[in-house]
């Protein structure tokens, strides 16, 4: 029986079967999400409703490991938030959505002759539209990093740019007033 499992088949010792019920530990391991963000994402997507046993364990069926590799790609890779991915999983694309992203995939075309090259571990081709509503995570540079700016191919571009600079200086000046009143909390204190 070198090589095979209790039931015959030709898996290294200790794999389960594709069918089989996965811990919380071994669905972490296999999708590289913490055990605390699994847990929390039960609580904010009722599709995700894994079987528990006696004493709170639990154990995710393949459709609820599917489920949050869905979850965790819409989220990490195509950035929505955790709303827009509700939404989506709610509601799915709708129709005029399908419309809009296939206009947006022509207009992000590549150009001919420039070579595209895809990250390694991300499908390549561009990514699915977003659901409605769902907005994109914006991460900010710190202060004094060279902030790079896409080329206006989009004529929408600039106006979206423009749009983001404005939220970003109101952002900066909220900032600057919570340090202000943080600095003054902590002078009356000391």
């Amino acid at each position: 029986m070198s090589g095979d499992d209790k039931d015959g088949t030709d898996r290294p010792r200790g794999r389960k079967a594709p069918s089989a019920f996965r811990t919380i530990s071994e669905v972490a391991d296999e999708l590289h999400i913490p055990q605390h963000v699994l847990r929390f994402w039960e609580t904010k997507f009722p599709q995700l409703a894994p079987l528990k046993r006696g004493g709170g364990r639990r154990y995710y069926r393949p459709e609820d490991i599917e489920l949050l590799r869905r979850i965790s790609d819409l989220l990490y890779i195509q950035g929505y938030t955790i709303k827009g991915v509700q939404r989506l999983l709610r509601d799915g694309p709708a129709e005029d959505e399908a419309a809009i992203a296939e206009a947006e995939r022509a207009a992000e075309a590549p150009e001919p002759g420039r070579p595209q090259l895809p990250l390694p571990g991300l499908p390549a081709g561009p990514a699915p539209a977003r659901a409605a509503g769902a907005k994109p995570v914006v991460r900010v540079r710190a202060e004094g990093a060279p902030a790079t700016v896409p080329p206006a191919s989009d004529p929408r571009a600039a106006e979206r740019l423009a749009v983001l600079k404005a939220a970003l200086a109101e952002a900066l000046q909220e900032l600057g007033a919570i340090r202000d009143l943080i600095a003054r909390a902590a002078r009356r204190r000391g």
